[in-house]
């Protein structure tokens, strides 16, 4: 079964904020932001052990668990191990340094073997409360977090974890597996594997208004070719499109913020939120099946929502384009 069969909708809601990235979420802040999601429709949640070292599941699990399990579609991730004793170092994160700094103190395992996924799964149901999964994404095997041994990284995967959600999807325990990366390499090396096949694959911060040049070279015509949908993790680049400061995970850097300033002045010129520009920018390529950007208050919910159903004039896409902001060979959505 593909990915784009399973979702409810084309906007989903990414947990990772959830786990207290960047800042300290109070658990009542969270609960609404998950509350408000369910009542703006969104049918789809996507979350991780990595995301605050279990938090962002579990603050996700204590409201799903009030709603009909049948009525949402509910991912997570395998890769990290998520351990009862607190960690005494720094935690590693690679690139992404003190993301989670604010989340639970628990130390983590980075470890993506068979056993490992299989007790990452029975952790993640006790952590959300609930008896299944519907997509279960391998996480992170790239090398944002592993620099050269990325590729180790991967082989592990590839006789672990990949084969262990195969057998599951086969059995009906999930119903869809596929890769969880912010790079694009893990994704064109796992659609060159002749076996096992994934459903599909979730690339975070990779197709957005700021960074889809490389996605289009040789990723997302392989995904189409081989009818693979894509779940776009991130469109908002980290918050720097959402009138947040971060770009990649860390503060942006100059050439970002004149280059975001540029957007908005677009945008701007046109009627157009930025929010609206960069959803419907990510879901114009016939590979995206949805897209989850995060949020850790309620009004961003109802920002998001507003943004998917902006009316946004052609004119605004042929201005974008001819001012070099986008790639020629990216889809817009008046090419439709």
């Amino acid at each position: 079964m593909g990915i784009t069969s399973l979702l409810p909708g084309r906007l989903g809601f990414g947990t990772a904020p959830l786990g207290n990235m960047f800042r300290a979420i109070p658990d009542d802040e969270a609960r609404a932001t998950v509350e408000a999601a369910w009542d703006h429709g969104i049918r789809y949640y996507d979350t991780a052990p990595f995301y605050g070292a279990g938090l962002a599941e579990s603050r996700l699990g204590e409201v799903l668990a009030t709603k009909p399990r049948d009525s949402y579609v509910l991912s997570t991730k395998v890769g990290r191990v998520i351990l009862d004793e607190h960690e005494t170092a720094t935690p590693d994160f690679g690139e992404k340094g003190g993301l989670f700094e604010h989340g639970n103190p628990n130390k983590i395992v980075h470890e993506w073997t068979a056993d490992a996924t299989e007790r990452s799964i029975e952790d993640s149901l006790k952590r959300l409360g609930t008896d299944r999964l519907d997509i279960v994404w391998v996480h992170d095997i790239a090398q944002d977090f592993h620099g050269d041994q990325w590729l180790q990284k991967f082989e592990e995967a590839r006789t672990g974890a990949f084969r262990v959600l195969s057998r599951l999807r086969d059995e009906g325990v999930i119903k869809a597996w596929g890769l969880g990366v912010n790079k694009t390499e893990p994704i064109e090396l796992t659609l060159g594997l002749d076996e096992p096949r994934p459903d599909g694959f979730l690339l975070a911060g990779r197709y957005t208004l700021l960074d889809h040049d490389h996605a289009l070279q040789r990723l997302l015509p392989a995904a189409q070719e081989q009818g693979v949908d894509m779940v776009v993790g991130g469109p908002y680049s980290s918050g720097i499109l959402a009138g947040g400061t971060h770009f990649e995970y860390q503060e942006a850097p100059a050439d970002i913020v004149e280059r975001v300033g540029r957007l908005k002045a677009l945008a701007q010129k046109h009627g157009v939120s930025i929010k609206a520009a960069a959803l419907q920018f990510s879901l114009a390529h016939p590979a995206t099946a949805a897209v989850i950007p995060g949020a850790t208050r309620p009004s961003r919910i109802a920002e998001d929502t507003a943004a998917l159903n902006q009316a946004v004039p052609a004119a605004f896409w042929t201005d974008l384009r001819a001012a070099g902001l986008v790639s020629p060979a990216a889809p817009l959505p008046h090419d439709a």
